[in-house]
């Protein structure tokens, strides 16, 4: 209930947003003289959206008296398209929404955990590399911790005095 008059206010709030009904923002801009639209994206807040829509609506109409901006204050620190062309003016867009991005740590979702950076010594990244997951020496060294075990076929379904003989013994996984 209390998301539903979260959207409805962001909605009415910002200026060529809207929400997809699984929770993404999504924001596009009918070209000046045209009946095309130019796509924006899809977002994860409506400020980042919103931000997006500044950025193209900005470009495409230029700086005007009457001109509806979502942060008419922020205008001038967002990227300019380096053309009309669509692919330039979604990615200036682009790049607007993500200065609005939160961060990990922010995400309601998140509960605290998130990606940790782990730095590493160049001897450990030297370490790795030498010896990479796949390599054929990290696979001897693991056959070497498996136990061995010795198998002995079942007697009963097949004749007694071939099978009573045989065991199937390996002392590595190599030795096929």
């Amino acid at each position: 209930m209390e998301d539903d008059q979260e959207s409805k206010n962001n909605i009415d709030m910002y200026r060529g947003v809207r929400k997809r009904k699984w929770g993404k923002w999504v924001s596009e801009i009918r070209e000046p003289g045209k009946k095309t639209r130019i796509w924006l994206g899809s977002y994860e807040t409506a400020e980042m959206a919103a931000a997006a829509y500044d950025v193209a609506a900005f470009h495409l109409k230029g700086e005007r008296p009457n001109l509806r901006l979502n942060f008419p204050e922020l205008i001038h620190t967002f990227p300019k398209p380096s053309s009309s062309r669509p692919e330039d003016v979604q990615m200036a867009a682009h790049e607007a929404a993500m200065r609005f991005k939160r961060p990990i740590d922010d995400h309601p979702d998140n509960c605290g955990a998130g990606p940790v950076r782990v730095g590493l010594s160049p001897s450990q990244i030297q370490a790795i590399n030498e010896s990479p997951l796949d390599s054929p020496k990290m696979w001897m060294e693991l056959a070497g911790l498996l136990p061995v075990r010795e198998y002995t076929c079942p007697s009963s379904s097949f004749e007694d005095h071939q099978w009573d003989e045989i065991q199937y013994h390996h002392d590595s996984i190599w030795d096929f």
